[in-house]
């Protein structure tokens, strides 16, 4: 039935005569007409031109997983809270989910086909694993302390999906061509999100209040909470958020950016996006302006937890490969320490030293409080529901010990182990691809190992890279994690 459906399409389109192609033709034309009218009568111009992008990225994803990476890469920069737009159906899935889910099908696919019959585990196969599986172990312990909501289940699904995008990138990136554009669309996105940010903070905040709000079709918060100020007094210096909602999420963000942005303005072969042509006395001066325009954001977001991260992460760098950014790593420094318009940013960071200010007071108190609830429930934790006892609580702005909370010590120490196999792993990848002479390879590992680093580093005063609210952070992670181990795994890293 369906043959002979085709067959006599073809012979109105194609064999037939003249005049049936016309009529044929001009039936097509009208049927795409009256369905584009019909949206544009019961839709706006801007949503159906969104719908029409969204359904040709939809086709692009089936048909190309590496597109599915790089859209995955752009949406955790650029639009990490996005919902999907439309009814509600019990919650409410984002476009980080479906990009999510369209990746793990598509591959699935591919495995079903027998298109790809090498799966890949790669040495931290079974630490990974074992982790999931604590994760899970310790959510269903939780549910005995408080019951499963709609949405608890579906954010402990996205997590678990993160924690198997490890996967999903080992068995599908596995050239350097493919590594090489994920990290471009990374670095490209993050320095338009940068940019944004920047925009927005000095913009009259009257038009940043309208400019965020538009993002209410993709249920991002309205009104005036959009603006975040320090301590969250309109009377303290406002902080950039871009389109990431908490200043502290975008320089969580920011971090990772930075790092793996960093060894692109030392190698002696960039990424393409970069080029040669500015490459003067060692250094690529067309990495500068954006490394300039993420570093400004990043300041402006006043995360203190967020520039120690990438301070230590980049000294680091310098002590372990790139020694001749030592200088710079001081002279910035200085810089950020003199500069009439960076002293408030310097006051906000000795204050928290010192622990003076409010926010610095409230962690303190938030880890006091998460070392009683783990002393009570030191193994396997309490899970993501709820806290069993009424004098304590999850949450507290360490990724240490909020994992401690939720999957125990056990499941802390397993995650300790994925991270020093994973980074020993890389370094001596690293080693080999100077060894071969391979400068683009080697820079791009560096930049994520130095990202790890920074985000390992904050995540000792932050949250983000393990919290089921912040889906793309703990997404950006693992894809990290996967890149640098994708390419320990190319012919001649191994």
């Amino acid at each position: 039935m369906q043959k002979a459906l085709v067959r006599r399409l073809q012979a109105w389109f194609v064999t037939g005569n003249g005049t049936r192609q016309v009529i044929a033709t001009l039936l097509l034309c009208l049927a795409i007409g009256l369905a584009g009218g019909a949206l544009v009568a019961y839709l706006r111009l801007m949503y159906v031109a969104a719908l029409l992008l969204a359904v040709a990225g939809g086709l692009l994803m089936l048909r190309s997983t590496q597109f599915t990476f790089c859209a995955l890469a752009a949406t955790i920069c650029l639009l990490p809270f996005a919902a999907i737009p439309g009814p509600d159906i019990g919650f409410t899935p984002t476009v980080l989910d479906l990009v999510l889910v369209v990746l793990l099908f598509t591959w699935l696919f591919q495995v079903a086909r027998k298109k790809q019959k090498d799966l890949r585990a790669s040495p931290l196969g079974l630490p990974i694993a074992t982790f999931a599986a604590l994760v899970c172990a310790s959510f269903v312990i939780g549910l005995t302390y408080a019951p499963a909501t709609t949405n608890l289940v579906r954010h402990f699904a996205e997590l678990l999906l993160n924690i198997v995008l490890f996967f999903l990138v080992i068995n599908n990136v596995r050239s350097s061509r493919a590594v090489e554009q994920i990290v471009s669309v990374l670095i490209l996105a993050g320095l338009a999100t940068s940019l944004l940010g920047i925009v927005l903070y000095f913009l009259p905040q009257e038009l940043t209040i309208r400019l965020l709000s538009a993002l209410r079709v993709f249920r991002y918060p309205t009104g005036s909470v959009v603006l975040r100020f320090i301590e969250d007094n309109p009377e303290n210096p406002l902080r950039a958020t871009s389109t990431s909602i908490d200043p502290n999420v975008l320089g969580g963000l920011l971090v990772v950016l930075i790092g793996m942005t960093v060894p692109q303005f030392l190698t002696r072969d960039p990424l393409p996006l970069f080029g040669r042509l500015c490459r003067w006395r060692g250094f690529n001066w067309l990495v500068v302006p954006a490394l300039g325009v993420m570093l400004a954001c990043l300041l402006l977001t006043f995360s203190r937890s967020a520039l120690a991260g990438l301070g230590v992460a980049v000294a680091l760098l310098a002590v372990l490969r790139y020694r001749k950014l030592l200088p710079i790593i001081l002279l910035a420094g200085l810089v950020i320490l003199l500069l009439p318009q960076t002293q408030a940013y310097v006051q906000h960071f000795i204050e928290g030293v010192r622990g003076e200010d409010l926010a610095t007071q409230m962690r303190f108190g938030e880890y006091k409080d998460a070392f009683i609830l783990i002393s009570r429930h030191p193994w396997f934790g309490v899970g993501f529901a709820g806290a069993p006892d009424i004098d304590t609580y999850i949450g507290v702005s360490s990724v240490y010990l909020l994992m401690a909370e939720e999957t125990g010590l056990v499941g802390l120490g397993v995650f300790f182990w994925i991270v020093v196999l994973s980074l020993t792993r890389m370094l001596r990848g690293a080693r080999r691809l100077a060894l071969q002479g391979n400068p683009r390879l080697d820079a791009i590992l560096w930049g994520l190992l130095t990202a790890l680093a920074g985000a390992l580093f904050s995540g000792m005063l932050d949250h983000y890279f393990f919290n089921i609210n912040f889906q793309h952070a703990v997404a950006l992670f693992w894809l990290c994690l996967g890149l640098g181990i994708s390419i320990t795994l190319l012919p001649g890293t191994m």
